[in-house]
Formats: structure tokens, sequence, C-alpha cells
């Protein structure tokens, strides 16, 4: 275990820089993408029951993020925790660590149940009015939020693989997951093969069933690959000094990620004000978007090992030069996907069955929006190579601005205008006004590397 250690400790340190980003990266980007483009397909065949359907799973969208949040947020702090107790050979509190993992992802999981339950309709009847998009989207809000037990522990299952360095597991269930949501998208939404035809629930549980089977493979692996760790319900009790270290970790990667969760509904109960087609060509968006955002998330968690490790070593030259391939990359990969959207946002948006007057509020919507790909991908890469260093707080920074800051007073004011198209206006002006704050942060903590 010490010479594999040494050896790791060796590639971070001397390996090419170029060749030892690429190969902790597209791992990475590769399970990323494959969860992009499991949203991408789940929205394109809710599409094909009506425009209402669409808008409904696209209002629906914070609350899976919440849930996301919570779940990756948590296993945030358990990694860091569990990570340093397999190295300190503390294997007994490792194993708790592990053990109270799962006992968090099962009560994270009971509050959500509770909120599909008592909530669902309450949610969409305060943002519209249409009663056909509160039933689709409190239907299906009702099935992701109380079969989300697969969601929790899927993660976690992710997590605790990760920790002890077995991300080629986590591969193969989010893949299964994914390939699995998307064979029974069709089969349970359109009542295929002999099944029921379920419309926009059919689309719910197949989101459900994929990430429900992805938690049983990861339950296997974790019983069958992962040795350091032991997980049993005996040791499934609580620890208060353990979960106030994992929170400690865990509550700021929550809120990060929450602050789109945030966005997103402040957004949509602006974008209502127009009309629900609006809300409609914003899901798509974001969905579309983030076939070219995961890739650069991917880079930036690849990124960030390298950085901190070179960071404790002080060798600053091999820190620079892996910020600089990271921007580069990240620069290239958005503008590849800023050129396509400007040349085609109809195809994209054909892909969801757009109708007329959907597609005369999206061909400028996914221009305007899209227009600041490479901006953002600058933004993610200095916010990352921020939590690299230990400044989370300038990540956090970054994070508000970005999303909440700037972007949401100027979507409304730009609304007063009573013109769509200016609202869209709001998100280049936050990655303009990111990139300033960005380049000053840099600067200071590239002041802080000068060792």
């Amino acid at each position: 275990m010490q010479k594999e250690e040494m050896i790791q400790e060796n590639k971070m340190g001397v390996m090419p820089v170029n060749r030892l980003l690429l190969t902790m990266s597209i791992p990475m980007i590769i399970s990323m993408l494959i969860q992009a483009l499991y949203n991408v397909v789940d929205s394109i065949f809710v599409a094909r029951i009506d425009e209402n359907a669409l808008t409904a799973v696209s209002l629906v969208f914070p609350v899976q993020s919440v849930m996301i949040a919570v779940s990756t947020g948590t296993c945030v702090g358990v990694n860091a925790i569990l990570s340093k107790r397999l190295g300190e050979k503390r294997m007994e509190e490792a194993d708790k660590t592990a053990n109270i993992a799962v006992l968090l992802s099962i009560l994270s999981y009971v509050v959500f149940l509770l909120i599909g339950i008592f909530c669902s309709k309450l949610f969409f009847s305060i943002q519209t009015t249409d009663k056909q998009i509160v039933a689709y989207g409190s239907s299906y809000m009702r099935i992701v939020c109380c079969l989300s037990f697969g969601l929790f522990l899927q993660v976690c299952f992710e997590r605790l693989l990760q920790s002890t360095g077995r991300t080629i597991y986590t591969m193969l269930m989010q893949g299964t997951g994914a390939i699995i949501n998307i064979i029974l998208d069709p089969i349970l939404i359109f009542g295929y093969f002999g099944f029921p035809r379920m419309g926009i629930a059919g689309a719910a549980v197949a989101t459900v069933t994929g990430q429900i089977i992805a938690m049983m493979l990861g339950l296997y692996f974790n019983h069958r690959v992962n040795h350091e760790i032991h997980l049993s319900p005996r040791k499934m009790t609580f620890d208060g000094a353990i979960i106030k270290e994992i929170y400690k970790i865990g509550v700021p990667a929550i809120l990060m990620q929450s602050i789109g969760s945030v966005m997103v509904f402040l957004m949509n109960k602006i974008l209502m004000g127009f009309t629900s087609t609006a809300t409609a060509v914003f899901g798509i968006y974001f969905k579309l978007q983030s076939i070219v955002f995961m890739p650069i998330f991917g880079l930036s968690n690849g990124m960030v090992p390298i950085v901190a490790y070179n960071y404790g070593a002080r060798k600053r030259e091999r820190m620079i030069q892996t910020m600089k391939y990271s921007m580069v990359y990240a620069t290239v990969i958005m503008t590849l996907g800023m050129l396509f959207a400007e040349v085609a946002p109809g195809f994209l948006l054909q892909m969801f069955d757009a109708s007329e007057s959907m597609m005369a509020i999206g061909i400028p919507a996914v221009r305007i929006l899209c227009s600041c790909f490479v901006l953002a991908g600058f933004n993610i890469i200095a916010s990352s190579l921020f939590q690299a260093v230990g400044d989370s707080v300038y990540s956090l920074i970054m994070s508000g601005i970005r999303q909440l800051i700037v972007l949401l007073p100027a979507a409304y004011l730009l609304s007063l205008t009573k013109e769509l198209d200016a609202v869209w206006l709001s998100f280049p002006i936050a990655e303009v006004a990111a990139i300033i704050v960005s380049a000053v942060l840099l600067k200071k903590v590239l002041k802080k590397l000068d060792f």
C-alpha cells in the first residue's frame, strides 16, 4: 500500500503536466458526459408528449438539483474524511465514516420523501396557474422525490469507491443507470412492448429505476472490491464528532451547488411572466449547455488534485502549467460549443419537437445564452483553482456573482422592458462581471503562490 502511495505521489509531482491532466480528467469527463446525455435524452422524449410536459420537467429541475447538491455535497465531506482516515491507517474510523455516510444518505432521502408527499403540488402552484402543468409537474416531482433513495445511495456508494481510488466502478454505475433510463424512457412514456402508457410519470419512473439499479450495483461493488471499508447496518450509528467534521466540509459544497437551483427557480418565475414557452426554452438550454459544461467540470475535477498536490509540494511551475493547459482546453471546448450553437440553434431545438412559437423564442435565446460560453469556461477553471489552493470563499463568491448576485437582478430589471430577448442578456452580463472579479482574485492567488 505504501509503495502504491509513493507511485501516486511521484506521478502527481513528476509526470508531464499535459499527460497527467488528461489522465486525471478524461474518466471524469466521460462520466459527466454520460449524465448530461441521458438528461438531454430524457427531455427529448418528454417533449414528444407536449410542450406543457417539457415545461413541467423544466420547472422541477431545481428540486432535482437540490437533491444532487445535498447528496454530492455531503459526500464531498465524506470523501475528505474517509480518504484522510485511510491514509492515517485509522481503519476503524474509516469504517465508521463510511457507514455514517450511508446513514446520512438515508436520512437525506427521508427529508425529500416528505417533500415529495406534501409539497409537490404546492411547489408548482406557486409557479403557474396552468392546471395541466401543475398536474404534470406534481406527478413527476412526487415520483422522483418519493423514490429518491436510489439517487442518494447511488451517489454515496460512488463516493466510497472514489475515496479508495476505484473510479472505474463509478463509471460503470453511472453508465448502467443512464443506459437503463434511456431505454425505459420511450417504453414507459409511450407504452411500448405491452407496458402501460404512463406519459410524464413514465419519464420519472425511468429516471428512478436507473438510479435504483445503479445504487444496487454500487452496493455490490463496495461489497466485492472495496476491501478497505466494510458496510454493515450494525455500524450505522450516530457519531456527532464525525458528522460535524463531514458537514464542516460538506455544507459549503452543498451551498455552492444549490446556488444554481435557486437561480433556475427564480429565473423560471421571471420567465413565466412572459410565457410558459420561455420556461420550456430555458429548460432546453440548460440540458444542452450541460453537454458543453460537463467536460469543463470533468477537466476542473482533474485539475484540482494536481494543483493541490503541487501546492503542497511548493512546485509553482507545475501549478501554473496545469492552470494554463486547463484554460486552453476549456477555451477550445467552449468555443466549439458556442460556434455550433450559434450556427445551428434551430437544429438543437428541433430535437425537442419545438413548435413554431418555441422556435421563435428559442433561436435568439440560444444564440444569446451561448455567446458567453468562453467566458464561463474561464470562470469555472478559475473557481476550481481557488478551491485547489484552499480559497473556497473565492469560489463561493464566483458562483454567487455568476448565478445570483448579478444575474438575477439584471434579469429582473431587463424583464421590466417587456422584451424577452433582453432577459437572456443577463447571462452574458453576469459572466462579464464574474470574469472581472475572477481576474482580480486570480491575481491575488497567483501572488500568494509566488514561492
